[in-house]
């Protein structure tokens, strides 16, 4: 059988090249159809990685947050006492609290526009952060009214680090009040966020007047060497009040991504993007299939009147379908990696080519040609020996 397939192939290699034009129209095209899947699915997966990647630069074993937050963008405070009472554990080495805030940032530069920008409240005194760029600039947070920007931030909050260049600290409004800018750390922009700024706890409390210092956003405990961690977060989570939720880092960033899968319409944006590029790429090589039929529908009856069954021309154009899968592929998959790469030093967003997905485009792509080629079929049965004479 395979080598019958082997057969066969010359005859639709030789058919799909003989018209120089129509190939490469039939390329440009799947090519086309794959960029659009793989833009929608890159965009997609770097959306849920995007808005994990606070979760997974924080130090911590374990999480404790509001069973009621969703995400960081929407989170709920918890009372700060819960932190000491997880604290008695024995296998608990140490508790941190962190303050979440969304504050109103103006652009210090001559535009004066306002954007709001995410800010994260820490103890100066505690490594909370895995970057060592952060850590290494806590002890520039524990003045007061002083804060460390990212500077992957969007260019709407001004040029700061060409500012910061002039001078050692930069002031700025924020929340109406004079804070000085005396650090940047490269962090990234997510789809939740434009950017990002760090102080100490106490500057936070400043900065929202309305918050309460013994009202928690999130919980960070990390545990002694060789303490069993899941053991660990079940004692906690039944001795602790069920107004917290203890998580592992897994189970926090995975309610992340959850959130933004099924609670905003981007991931069903991104979703439908994909099956337009699917159902675009499939309305092409049908059209291209069916014009090659049209055109040699005399052969195909020339070759049924030799006694070739429909089968074997059949077999043909799957062939044909899958080597303009093949060959669209190739561009595609090329140009996406490009566009990858742009977006990526644009916009710093964790995006980038990976294998499974390239495996899961390039299924599609046979998917769709050989669905057009199935289509494509009913017009060369049509294909009638009497034809001929």
């Amino acid at each position: 059988m395979f080598r019958n397939l082997l057969r066969k192939t010359p005859l639709a290699w030789f058919q799909v090249r003989r018209e120089k034009t129509r190939l490469a129209v039939a390329l440009a095209g799947i090519a086309f159809a794959d960029v659009l899947m793989f833009v929608q699915m890159g965009l997609n997966e770097t959306l849920y990685e995007s808005a994990a990647n606070l979760h997974y630069s924080l130090q911590a074993d374990l999480f404790i947050i509001n069973p009621i937050s969703e995400a960081f963008t929407s989170l709920k405070s918890f009372p700060r006492e819960r932190l000491h009472q997880a604290r008695a554990f024995k296998e608990v080495q140490s508790v941190t609290p962190i303050y979440i805030g969304r504050a109103t940032w103006r652009n210090p530069q001559q535009t004066q526009t306002e954007r709001t920008i995410f800010t994260v409240g820490v103890s100066p005194t505690k490594s909370v952060f895995e970057q060592p760029e952060i850590t290494q600039q806590f002890n520039k947070l524990k003045m007061l009214d002083r804060v460390i920007f990212d500077r992957a931030s969007r260019a709407e909050f001004g040029d700061i680090a060409t500012l910061l260049k002039k001078d050692s600290s930069l002031s700025v409004q924020v929340n109406d009040k004079q804070i000085q800018v005396v650090g940047l750390f490269t962090f990234g922009i997510s789809f939740g966020s434009d950017g990002m700024m760090i102080a100490s706890d106490s500057t936070f409390m400043r900065i929202f007047p309305e918050r309460n210092a013994v009202e928690v956003d999130v919980g960070l405990i990390k545990l002694k060497p060789g303490a069993n961690k899941q053991l660990v977060q079940k004692a906690l989570q039944k001795y602790l009040p069920s107004d917290v939720l203890v998580l592992t880092l897994e189970e926090f960033a995975d309610r992340e991504k959850v959130y933004w899968a099924t609670s905003t319409p981007t991931g069903f944006i991104f979703g439908f993007g994909t099956v337009i590029g699917f159902i675009v790429g499939i309305v092409i090589v049908y059209q291209i299939l069916y014009s090659d039929v049209s055109d040699h529908l005399s052969e195909y009856a020339t070759l049924k009147a030799m006694g070739y069954s429909d089968a074997y021309l059949v077999g043909v154009l799957i062939q044909e379908s899958l080597i303009l899968a093949i060959l669209g592929f190739i561009p595609g998959f090329l140009l996406s990696s490009g566009f990858y790469l742009l977006a990526a030093s644009a916009t710093l967003l964790p995006i980038g080519m990976t294998v499974n997905r390239a495996i899961l485009v390039l299924f599609l792509t046979i998917v769709m040609c050989t669905v057009s080629g199935g289509v494509a079929m009913r017009k060369l049965q049509a294909a009638d020996p009497a034809d001929v004479f």
